[in-house]
């Protein structure tokens, strides 16, 4: 399937503002916020979270299939995707993130 096809069986995010990534210090790192150009990731992320109590080397797997087509993308252009490259990091590294979802205001 496509990543536009998996958008559709995930979780709807409208009650998201964004999602905040924090190391296994507990320190932020990273906020993805859900705005276009970065729903869908917003949707993947909280996604995983919800599946897996954070992005684990499991969950990073898993978001690097849900993405599809753009983690091949990814791969062959770093930097180009961001939170893609963030998943790549996991499952390379083993370290993952805790995952805060931002409810809108």
């Amino acid at each position: 399937m496509t990543f536009a096809e998996n958008l559709q069986h995930l979780p709807s995010t409208r009650h998201l503002a964004a999602v905040q990534l924090h190391n296994p210090a507990g320190e932020w790192v990273a906020t993805i916020e859900n705005q276009p150009g970065k729903a869908g990731s917003v949707a993947v992320y909280a996604a995983l979270a919800a599946r897996h109590g954070g992005i684990t080397v499991a969950a990073a797997q898993e978001g690097l299939a849900l993405f599809a087509e753009h983690t091949a993308n990814a791969r062959a252009n770093p930097g180009n995707h961001p939170n893609i490259d963030r998943l790549l990091e996991v499952v390379a590294t083993g370290q993952g993130y805790g995952v805060t979802l931002i409810p809108v205001a």
